[in-house]
């Protein structure tokens, strides 16, 4: 690789590796796998920048990069144990309640199924298009939507019931 495209490469890398980081945590529940994840997305995007169209975006692919990468991590036997469950109440305890919140919505995202969990980070945390989702999860456009829908159908059901509980 040219001198060039290594500091090219480097920048981006260096300006992505936080925000890929924080959805590749959500998508998993983990910070050790988001990292990984992360990781190996950037190693990904490493080996063909040369061959990106970068006309097409850059983020999009490293977004795609990372979400086979979670997936990949998923499917590894020793990765099949739950993580996080849903119905245990978060142990880290704020005046303002915000860390409580966010811990429960990231104890509900990891309940859903891998796909639902992909399709709504990536379309309401990531903020990526329908069509970006879609060809990054690699599935119709119209299956964006019905995952999305599901995933936070059962968002809400998951985080009424924690409510419920709660008081």
């Amino acid at each position: 690789m040219r001198s060039a495209d290594e500091a090219e490469f480097t920048e981006f890398a260096g300006s992505m590796i936080r925000r890929l980081r924080r959805t590749a945590y959500l998508m998993c529940g983990d910070w050790h796998r988001a990292e990984d994840a992360a990781q190996d997305a950037l190693v990904k995007v490493y080996r063909r920048w040369n061959r990106i169209d970068r006309s097409q975006g850059l983020n999009g692919y490293a977004h795609q990069c990372l979400v086979t990468a979670v997936f990949d991590q998923g499917r590894k036997p020793w990765r099949r144990e739950r993580l996080i469950d849903v119905h245990e109440p978060p142990q880290v305890h704020d005046s303002v309640g915000s860390v409580n919140d966010r811990m429960l919505v990231v104890q509900a995202l990891a309940s859903l199924p891998p796909g639902q969990r992909a399709c709504v980070v990536l379309r309401h945390y990531a903020d990526l298009s329908l069509e970006q989702t879609a060809e990054i999860v690699g599935v119709s456009v119209g299956g964006v939507k019905s995952q999305t829908s599901r995933g936070l159908a059962q968002l809400r059901e998951l985080l009424d019931q924690t409510e419920r509980s709660a008081s």
